[in-house]
C-alpha cells in the first residue's frame, strides 16, 4: 500500500528510494561487484567485511525512510530522515575528495545526486509537511 501523500509526492519519492536501498543492501551481502563501482578509485579497499557493513548501514536507513514515507508530517521521523540523507551525502563526498576512493563514475554519482536531491527536497517542503501534524491538533 502507498503511503498518504499530504498533498505533495515526497512520500512517494521516499518510498521509491527505500525500496531502491532494499535491492542495495541485498545486493550488499550477495556480490561485490557494485559496491567496487562506487568506490572505483579504490576497489581494492571493498572487502566483503566492508560490504556487509555498507548493507546494514544502508537497511537502516531505508527502514528510517520507510517510516518517514508513512509518517511524512511526523516532525522527528522527518528530522531522522532528514539525517539520513546528510550521512550519505557526507559520506559519498568525502569518499571522493577526502579519502579518494570514489572518482567521477555512474557508481558514484547515483547515491550523490539522489542524496542531494532528497536532502533539497525534504529541507525545502520541511514546513509544508511538519505544519500539517501541527494543525491537527
Amino acid at each position: 500500500m502507498l503511503p498518504e501523500s499530504a498533498g505533495g509526492y515526497l512520500s512517494y519519492w521516499m518510498l521509491f528510494v527505500s525500496i531502491l536501498a532494499l535491492f542495495n543492501t541485498i545486493q550488499n551481502f550477495v556480490t561485490l561487484s557494485l559496491t567496487k563501482r562506487i568506490y572505483s578509485a579504490r576497489p581494492d579497499q571493498v572487502t566483503a567485511l566492508s560490504s556487509r557493513t555498507f548493507a546494514i548501514w544502508t537497511l537502516l536507513s531505508a527502514i528510517i525512510r520507510i517510516y518517514a514515507a508513512y509518517n511524512i508530517t511526523e516532525v522527528n521521523i522527518y528530522q531522522i530522515a532528514i539525517w539520513t540523507y546528510v550521512i550519505a551525502w557526507l559520506h559519498f563526498i568525502s569518499e571522493f575528495f577526502i579519502f579518494r576512493s570514489a572518482k567521477i563514475s555512474a557508481g558514484w554519482l547515483s547515491p550523490v545526486i539522489v542524496s542531494t536531491f532528497s536532502l533539497i527536497w525534504m529541507l525545502s517542503q520541511y514546513d509544508y509537511y511538519t505544519q500539517q501534524n501541527i494543525r491537527k491538533y
